[in-house]
């Protein structure tokens, strides 16, 4: 071999990687005549091929074709069915169209899509929200992105500040002053970032996470309006909280002045009422997107009482005129009729609990296969969200993230899963159990994971 070939990724050869993925890929293809017709070479009127451009980041050769998925399978053109666990990258996490959710689709569709008031749906759904998430005060929006944004508005307003704070490798959808990262130590714009003229880190102050010292730093500079956090970082390699880290956070913000928004929308995997009810989090502010509506694009973000008093304040004093707040598909009968379902009848404790013990035996699945091999890498897990991470483990931060991803490595496995029925999500090496996976699914999934293995560390 020569100096290329012989080089090791993660313990695994890199001639093996290249030789496995160019492998899948020619079964991928074969198996799927159709897609390939249709969309080997882009489909046609979209821009770079696709209609959305992370659709172009799955490992495929090309996109596959979806025909239809329901409950934990999803099936395309060609008839391939694959076991799920991916759920829409969260989307689809309890579930595709969940029954109770259908119902509600279609009964909605007959009175209405969109009106820009409340329905009767509104009506349970604002207490149902407080009663799962603890919150008195909810407002809905379309996305995550969009709500955190609104929330961050009313943190900048009621606080008179204009920083905010995040912690390295963090994400938050399309927030702005949310991209940047650590470079060698400095704050920096994120690269990548398409068109971006300013330089972000003038709003935004960025800390490692879990660096409890940092965090009093920084707040202590008096300028923070806000620190928004995932409880656990889950976008860049999961990295979970130190003992402590959390008390320590709210301990500081509110010593500092400053509020503490949660964004539960990967980490709703936690628990019923998502990691904030699980750990007993305080937070400020509370935004959930994703699987909210069961795959209706909605969000809801929530705020405590106190910080809705100082909203009503500065709103009684501020200059009449547009917010800069809210969109108008937003808060439409539709998503009210599809978030009442979800929350009444499908993320129920009984589901989360047929979640957790299915997702507990994927973990060990997955690190029993590891160890079998005698490859360093490890396996974290939040409630129903499962990641193997190929480097040793527990990461302790966004920089330990960012080394740990292994974008060539983990395409090949991924692109094999999909060959041997599985799939996962195509950031990082994320995996989700749903009410409606079964045990052979998961044994599926651990089996596959684990052949792919034998031949990568033959």
């Amino acid at each position: 071999m020569d100096g290329q070939d012989s080089q090791a990724i993660c313990g695994v050869d890199a001639a093996r990687i290249r030789e496995l993925r160019a492998r899948e890929e020619r079964a991928y293809a074969k198996a799927r005549p159709k897609s390939h017709k249709v969309a080997g070479h882009g489909l046609t009127g979209f821009l770079g091929g696709v209609p959305m451009h992370w659709m172009a980041d799955w490992p495929m050769p090309f996109p596959m074709i979806v025909d239809k998925a329901s409950g934990a399978t999803l099936t395309d053109m060609d008839g391939n069915a694959l076991d799920d666990f991916c759920l829409g990258d969260t989307g689809s996490m309890f579930g595709h169209s969940p029954a109770p959710v259908a119902r509600a689709i279609r009964r909605q569709a007959r009175r209405g899509l969109t009106y820009m008031l409340p329905s009767e749906d509104a009506l349970n759904l604002g207490k149902l929200l407080t009663d799962m998430f603890g919150l008195p005060f909810w407002q809905i929006a379309t996305t995550a992105s969009d709500a955190n944004r609104f929330a961050l508005r009313v943190a900048r307003a009621v606080t008179g500040r204009d920083r905010i704070l995040v912690f390295n490798g963090c994400y938050h959808g399309a927030v702005d002053e949310t991209m940047v990262r650590l470079k060698d130590g400095k704050p920096v714009n994120r690269p990548g970032l398409a068109g971006e003229f300013r330089d972000l880190t003038q709003a935004t102050r960025i800390i490692e996470f879990n660096d409890v010292e940092a965090l009093e730093g920084e707040l202590a500079h008096g300028d923070v309006a806000c620190v928004i956090t995932e409880p656990v970082l889950t976008n860049s390699c999961m990295v979970l909280p130190d003992e402590g880290f959390h008390a320590a956070l709210r301990a500081a913000t509110r010593e500092h002045g400053a509020l503490l928004l949660i964004d539960e929308t990967h980490t709703i995997s936690t628990a019923h009422g998502g990691y904030t009810a699980a750990q007993g989090l305080e937070p400020d502010l509370f935004v959930l997107g994703k699987p909210v509506a069961g795959g209706v694009p909605a969000s809801v973000w929530g705020m405590s009482a106190a910080v809705a008093a100082r909203w009503a304040t500065y709103q009684a004093t501020k200059e009449p005129g547009y917010s800069g707040m809210g969109t108008t598909l937003s808060a439409n009968p539709l998503q009210f009729a599809a978030m009442r379902a979800m929350l009444e009848e499908v993320m129920t404790p009984a589901a989360y609990e047929h979640m957790e013990k299915l997702a507990a035996r994927l973990e060990k699945g997955l690190a029993r296969a590891i160890a079998r091999h005698g490859l360093r890498w490890h396996v974290v897990r939040v409630g129903a969200r499962v990641e193997f991470i190929c480097a040793p483990g527990p990461l302790k931060n966004g920089a330990e993230a960012e080394a740990a991803h292994k974008p060539e490595l983990e395409a090949a496995i991924h692109l094999a899963l999909v060959n041997r029925g599985c799939l996962i999500a195509p950031f990082h090496n994320m995996m989700l159990v749903s009410p409606a996976t079964r045990k052979r699914q998961v044994d599926g999934l651990v089996t596959a994971f684990g052949a792919i293995l034998g031949e990568l560390a033959a």
